[in-house]
């Protein structure tokens, strides 16, 4: 590895503030201050499945940089192991209308996970190391491998854009986690997921050290390049403008970590109580179960035992358009089962992130009367699915259009969730 001395972190943000475009871009040009004449810069971005400011802070960088007279500027899309945007989802996602385009910005390119030529190896995390990050739940070395663009004289500085919220696989989101899966191969993409069930969700999400979190920085370290990463925290208001409440420039822990703290603030709700039934409508962003279990991951801490979640998602129309086929294989289950597939199953040990999957939209299981373990709520979808693909899965099925929010709003005992999959709902802090 190159020596690069870690930026400092310049930026602001507190569950209050209302920061501008023109404070953004000034935060954004403090950050961008240390990047010289000539550099070659590759951007890391979000894919659609992520509500960010991309869009206000991408055309800000790309003319700060055009005006530092950098020699290269491109981006490549985070999507782990999504699909491709279309020209035009990419075009809307870094702020570009119809016919504009961003001073400097050569290619955006797609991050291909499966695609061995697209990926280069920087290095490795013995099996020693990863136990030690992992407290023992992975005791096998990890092969570091990420998309091409980062090996090693390729690119001087990479900008990780990206907004922080409570996650399901490395508890917050944000920095080094768009390395690692954003733009990685199978390797770190199967054993970060795959970590994260193991380690269980409801000892994951919200929490910002956690075992996920401390490997992906381990492997981030072996990024030759010079990493600034920019870290947002966003909500959307009642009349859908995007807020921003803090942006945080510079090295990827230490912004990670700031913007969290506020995260934790606005994304994290408490309920003081569990609910016999949650009815979440869908945040419009997921389109397919492998990232709309989100509403799952976030409900499910303050869903009674025997309880349901009913998802209501008219626009969620595959399982996954990735991995739908092995998910409809073996189906949702929690993760002492899902532990017992794996050790059976060569197919689920190739594809351990799906195997993590299949455990987290399940959430936490509980053993019934005959000792068998089974979920701790049911879940039912309301959705374009059809029954036989649900049943097939193990879920539950409603036809979407007899849905009716009235029939459940007026029970003490359901909770009605709007934008589900966005905030996390606690019963109380941790």
């Amino acid at each position: 590895m190159s020596s690069k001395p870690a930026p400092s972190v310049v930026g602001k943000g507190a569950p209050e503030l209302d920061l501008s475009p023109e404070e953004l871009r000034a935060i954004v040009g403090q950050a961008l201050l240390t990047i010289a004449p000539g550099a070659r810069v590759l951007a890391i971005i979000p894919d659609k499945t992520r509500d960010d400011n991309t869009d206000i802070l991408f055309p800000a960088a790309s003319e700060i940089l055009a005006a530092r007279q950098v020699e290269q500027f491109d981006a490549l899309v985070a999507q782990g192991t999504h699909m491709p945007m279309t020209e035009a989802e990419k075009r809307a996602k870094i702020g570009l209308r119809e016919g504009e385009t961003a001073p400097g910005l050569g290619q955006i390119y797609d991050h291909q996970w499966n695609h061995p030529e697209e990926l280069v190896t920087i290095g490795e995390l013995s099996a020693e190391r990863v136990s030690e990050l992992t407290g023992g739940l992975i005791n096998e070395a990890v092969t570091v491998n990420l998309n091409r663009l980062l090996a090693p004289g390729t690119y001087d500085t990479v900008l990780i854009f990206g907004a922080t919220v409570p996650h399901e696989v490395a508890g917050f989101a944000g920095g080094a986690k768009y390395f690692f899966p954003g733009v990685a191969g199978p390797d770190l993409t199967h054993a970060t997921h795959w970590l994260g069930a193991l380690a269980s969700i409801e000892r994951v999400i919200g929490r910002v050290e956690t075992p996920t979190r401390h490997m992906i920085e381990a492997a981030a370290d072996f990024v030759p390049a010079r990493v600034i990463s920019i870290n947002s925290v966003v909500t959307r208001t009642e009349d859908e403008r995007l807020r921003t409440h803090a942006l945080f420039c510079g090295d990827f822990r230490e912004a990670f970590r700031r913007a969290a703290e506020v995260s934790r603030h606005v994304h994290i709700k408490y309920t003081g109580r569990k609910y016999r039934r949650v009815v979440a409508l869908l945040d419009e962003h997921y389109d397919e179960l492998w990232v709309g279990g989100k509403a799952s991951y976030k409900l499910g801490g303050i869903i009674e035992e025997g309880g349901e979640l009913l998802i209501y998602a008219p626009h969620l129309r595959a399982i996954s358009e990735t991995h739908g086929l092995l998910i409809e294989k073996y189906g949702y289950a929690p993760l002492d089962r899902v532990r017992e597939m794996v050790a059976l199953s060569t197919e689920l040990q190739a594809n351990l992130a799906v195997a993590a999957h299949l455990a987290h939209v399940s959430y936490a299981g509980q053993r019934d009367e005959a000792g068998r373990v089974v979920p701790r709520y049911r879940i039912t979808l309301a959705s374009a699915l059809d029954e036989a693909t649900c049943r097939r899965v193990r879920l539950g099925f409603m036809n979407y259009r007899q849905f009716r929010r009235e029939d459940y709003e007026s029970d003490p005992d359901t909770l009605v969730v709007e934008r589900a999959g966005r905030d996390l709902y606690l019963v109380e802090p941790h």
